[in-house]
C-alpha cells in the first residue's frame, strides 16, 4: 500500500477534529434556540388567544344575564353610573320578586350582585336580609376610563344625566362590562355592551 493511501485511511479513522465538533455544536445550539423561540412565541400567542376568548365569552354570558333581568325589572330603587338596584323575578315560576343590586367592589376590580328575596311583592313586602346572597359576577372587572358601568336612557333613547331625580323616566339601560387583558402579547381590554328597553314596570312574566 502506498504512503499516500495510508495517510488518507488514517485521516478517515481519526474522525472529526475538535474545531469541527465545536462548529457542529454551535450550529446545533443556534438551530435549537431558533426552534425553541419560534415554538414558545407561537404557544404563548395561542394561549393568549384562548384566554382572550374565555374572557370574551364570560363577558358575553354575564352581559346577557344582566340584560335579561334588567329588561324585565318591575321597579328601580337606585340608579347611578356604577350601581343599579331594582326588583325583578328571577324565574317565571317565582311568585314574588327579589331585590337585586349590581355594583362594583370598593377597589373596582370585581363586579358583584346582591340578591335578596322579598316577603311579598312591593309595596307590602320587605327584603328578607337574612337570606341575602352575594354573587361575584366578574372577579377581574376593569373600569374603562370615561365609560360607565350603567347608562340610562329616556323614552326617546337619549342619555339621562346622573343623578336621576325621577327614576320613572328611565326607559332603557345600557350595561358595559370590561376585563383587562393580562397576557403581554394582547394589549387593550375586552369590552361588551348590552342595551335593553324596560318592557314593563309592573311585571316581567
Amino acid at each position: 500500500m502506498s504512503l499516500l493511501r495510508t495517510n488518507k485511511i488514517r485521516k478517515v479513522e481519526a474522525g472529526f477534529s475538535l474545531i469541527e465538533l465545536v462548529i457542529a455544536m454551535t450550529l446545533i445550539g443556534i438551530i435549537t434556540t431558533i426552534l425553541y423561540t419560534v415554538f414558545n412565541n407561537n404557544f404563548s400567542q395561542f394561549m393568549a388567544l384562548q384566554t382572550n376568548n374565555v374572557k370574551h365569552g364570560e363577558l358575553s354570558t354575564q352581559s346577557q344575564r344582566m340584560g335579561s333581568l334588567i329588561r324585565g325589572l318591575t321597579d328601580i330603587t337606585a340608579a347611578t353610573s356604577s350601581e343599579l338596584t331594582f326588583y325583578a323575578y328571577l324565574s317565571p315560576r317565582d311568585d314574588t320578586v327579589s331585590l337585586i343590586r349590581y355594583y362594583k367592589s370598593t377597589d373596582g376590580t370585581k363586579l358583584h350582585a346582591d340578591v335578596t328575596p322579598m316577603s311579598a311583592n312591593p309595596p307590602t313586602g320587605t327584603p328578607i336580609t337574612s337570606d341575602q346572597k352575594t354573587i361575584t359576577l366578574l372577579d377581574n372587572f376593569y373600569t374603562v376610563s370615561g365609560v360607565n358601568l350603567f347608562t340610562y336612557l329616556d323614552s326617546a333613547g337619549n342619555t339621562l344625566t346622573t343623578p336621576i331625580t325621577d327614576l320613572r323616566t328611565i326607559k332603557g339601560v345600557k350595561t358595559t362590562l370590561a376585563v383587562a387583558n393580562t397576557v403581554p402579547v394582547i394589549t387593550g381590554n375586552e369590552t361588551v355592551s348590552v342595551q335593553v328597553s324596560l318592557r314593563n314596570r309592573k311585571s316581567n312574566l
